[in-house]
């Protein structure tokens, strides 16, 4: 199934790579820190991000998205038994939206899959909603993000390709 989906993402990005005047691509590097209930067994995580978006109307692009993000375990007590560190990691596949609302000023979302890799096999229903800015070809971006079980507030950067 993993390879299966990581063949489509390949075919997918490669479309859109050769047919470089129609779209925007997007390379990014993110920093996060865990809410919830997972912020008691995770410390911090970062992440690459990198997405392709095509306008489809004004101020309007839809694309997709991909990336690798990676939190670092914290050990953890229970009951008086010590457990031991585990990282968490996944793989983002995910249409991706982003609507200018100012001229450089953007709110967008990812919604799609995140495959488990590492110890967390598996995935689950990932999204991201964000805000972001743009200064030229570099841009900043605020962001909620997860999957069913586990959630984040990132801070990134991404550059234009």
């Amino acid at each position: 199934m993993r390879k299966t989906l990581l063949i489509a993402m390949f075919v997918v990005f490669g479309m859109g790579i050769s047919n470089t005047n129609a779209q925007e691509m997007k390379l990014g590097a993110t920093v996060g820190l865990p809410v919830g209930d997972m912020d008691d067994w995770l410390s911090f995580g970062f992440g690459i991000d990198f997405a392709v978006l095509w306008e489809v109307g004004d101020d309007f692009y839809v694309g997709g998205a991909t990336g690798y993000h990676h939190f670092i375990g914290e050990e953890w007590t229970l009951f008086g038994i010590t457990y031991p560190a585990v990282d968490f990691q996944y793989i983002p596949l995910a249409a991706t939206a982003r609507y200018f609302v100012a001229d450089n000023l953007y709110l967008g979302a990812d919604l799609g899959y995140g495959i488990g890799v590492g110890d967390t096999s598996g995935g689950d229903f990932y999204y991201r909603p964000k805000a972001g800015y743009n200064f030229g070809q570099i841009g900043l971006n605020v962001s909620y993000g997860g999957l069913d079980n586990f959630s984040f507030l990132g801070l990134g950067i991404e550059f234009g390709l």
